[in-house]
């Protein structure tokens, strides 16, 4: 069975799809079969693998969503092997009007996913930055759930509204739904600020944040301009090197 992990928060600016694209492609450079689902209007997962969008604005997550393609034949393959991608655009934006009065609308994506179970060991969702109708789909369908967290000010501003969302779900639609872990993000070891909020993050969660932590980066900022993920682009560079450690981390099963 694959593993679906959902990245969320609803705060931009946290390194939701830079964790996306690139723990996919790690996944992927391990020799895992993996499909990265982009579920953000914005389309940044497809522009950051070097897919054009507009080559696939007939034929992507929107039209597989409501039923004018299957799932199946959205999905395109990426310039790095055992990574497959399905691409996004901005039909998305709409789409919960579309949906507003289909029965168990919150589980379209779940049961979309069930004829995928087979091909692919990991299944990770970008979901866009709110807590509306396609982050929910998100974690109903989802085994885990990753939560990018910035070594900033305001931090853990907004996390209690979203792991309170995740309990709700737990109860109502998805008892199976886990906390995979929360990611800190952007750390800059020169910065006294990163160091505090890093701590005080460890201290409030404990056990629930990753070991790795992903540092601020120029080449991991650069390479989604270039259409690669940071391992293609610059393989050497810290942001390449944290993020093949934390697919290592989940692939050893410690979260």
């Amino acid at each position: 069975m694959s593993k679906i992990i959902c990245i969320a928060n609803q705060k931009g600016g946290v390194g939701k799809t830079t964790t996306a694209v690139n723990l996919s492609a790690s996944l992927a450079a391990a020799n895992r079969k993996t499909l990265l689902i982009d579920a953000d209007a914005q389309g940044n997962s497809t522009s950051g693998l070097g897919i054009e969008r507009m080559r696939y604005e007939k034929a992507n997550f929107y039209h597989a969503m409501i039923g004018q393609a299957s799932l199946e034949s959205v999905i395109v393959q990426t310039a790095l092997p055992n990574l497959d991608i399905i691409a996004s655009n901005q039909d998305l934006i709409g789409m919960e009007i579309e949906f507003v009065y289909l029965e168990n609308r919150e589980s379209r994506l779940r049961r979309l996913l069930k004829n995928l179970d087979r091909s692919y060991e990991f299944i990770i969702i970008d979901c866009p930055p709110s807590l509306g109708f396609m982050t929910v789909n998100a974690l109903v369908a989802a085994d885990t759930l990753i939560v990018p967290l910035q070594c900033e000010y305001y931090a853990l501003e907004g996390l209690g509204h979203l792991l309170n969302t995740v309990k709700l779900v737990k109860a109502n639609l998805n008892p199976q739904l886990a906390l995979g872990g929360i990611l800190l993000t952007m750390f800059d070891p020169r910065n006294t600020l990163s160091h505090r909020v890093t701590e005080d993050v460890r201290k409030h969660l404990g056990g629930k944040v990753f070991q790795t932590v992903i540092p601020r980066n120029v080449r991991l900022s650069e390479s989604p301009s270039h259409g690669l993920p940071i391992i293609l682009y610059d393989i050497k560079s810290r942001g390449a090197i944290a993020y093949m450690e934390l697919a290592q981390e989940i692939l050893r099963g410690e979260r």
